[in-house]
């Protein structure tokens, strides 16, 4: 396939290829990974446009920062390199997510993202999670230090509310929020959403294909490999999961009559987003490690759904059965009023 159109995330922020590559999954939380198999997935990406690539260094506890670092190191200037702060966890106790907002925290933070990617500046920096009881203000100032210092170019926010964006985007320009939103998962068009479409902040929505839900391809959750965190989400169990996969049925028939895929034609459904919200872009980043699904999830650029097709898809959200997570204190969904 040809080369993927491009987009501006936000008013004044980076120009970045329509979609996006998340990289999460190439280090944990997906099962085992062929490394040299992620590897080529990323420079397949970079050659059918894919210039926005998305870490955290909580992923892998920094090693997909590391993993990542030689290929962003190698077209430093193609690659837009998106991560993320805030998310602690403890060597002792594999579990254990913390949320840290503290200024003191933030600059170490980016201080080890830089040294783990190898980099001298990061593109986009976000605040991976928000924690109520740090000021928005001091958190966010911090982040604007990081710009003021040349460490960070643009800045990012993850699953915060419509009037935590506009607190935030008071302090400092925020070119991008990062939240996740698929045709499964649609809470942040409560007011994350129209507070974005009236600051020109750009939507990157994580988790576009629901975790694999939305691809119809996703095995019983008994059957993902033993490290799958998969297997605690509550939509992808029990009855939660029965009833779940029987919602992609529109999906299915919606991809045969246009000859494209399940995925394909929820990441068109997402990119469509952007004119029915009047959003300055929307730019999902859907993570694979293998270059046969890279492309076939590229193929959505160019598929446009039906005003019927759309309304087809619209009910689905609705008749999800179960949370995004085992536990949503950490999401904005948490927080809105």
């Amino acid at each position: 396939m040809s080369g993927i159109d491009t987009t501006r995330l936000g008013t004044g922020g980076p120009i970045v290829g329509v979609q996006g590559l998340g990289c999460m999954g190439m280090s944990e939380f997906y099962g085992p990974t062929d490394t040299d198999e992620a590897l080529a997935t990323l420079e397949r990406a970079l050659e059918l446009g894919v210039t926005l690539f998305d870490t955290a260094d909580v992923y892998g506890s920094g090693a997909n920062e590391e993993l990542i670092g030689p290929f962003v190191r190698a077209h430093r200037e193609q690659v837009v390199l998106a991560t993320k702060f805030a998310i602690e966890r403890r060597a002792d106790d594999a579990k254990f997510r913390g949320v840290n907002n503290d200024p003191a925290y933030i600059r170490r933070a980016v201080d080890g993202s830089l040294r783990r990617l190898g980099v001298d500046v990061i593109d986009l920096y976000y605040m991976h999670r928000r924690d109520p009881q740090v000021p928005l203000a001091e958190s966010v100032g911090a982040m604007a230090e990081l710009v003021a210092a040349g460490k960070v170019r643009y800045l990012g926010l993850s699953e915060v509310t419509g009037p935590e964006l506009r607190e935030a985007h008071a302090v400092h320009p925020i070119a991008a929020l990062q939240s996740e939103w698929s045709i499964f998962a649609r809470g942040l068009e409560r007011s994350a959403v129209p507070a974005a479409a009236e600051l020109g902040v750009a939507l990157v929505p994580y988790s576009p294909l629901g975790r694999g839900f939305l691809t119809g391809a996703l095995p019983d959750a008994g059957q993902l490999a033993a490290d799958d965190f998969r297997r605690h989400l509550p939509q992808f169990t029990g009855e939660n999961a029965a009833g779940n996969a029987e919602l992609i049925a529109p999906i299915r028939r919606i991809a045969e009559q246009r000859g494209a895929t399940a995925a394909q034609v929820a990441l068109a459904w997402l990119q469509q987003r952007a004119e029915v919200h009047g959003l300055t872009a929307v730019v999902p980043i859907p993570g694979t490690r293998k270059r046969s699904r890279l492309e076939e999830n590229l193929g959505a650029t160019r598929l446009v759904l039906s005003k019927e097709e759309l309304a087809e898809l619209e009910p689905i959200a609705g008749q999800v059965a179960g949370g995004r997570y085992a536990d949503m204190s950490a999401t904005a969904d948490a927080r809105e009023v």
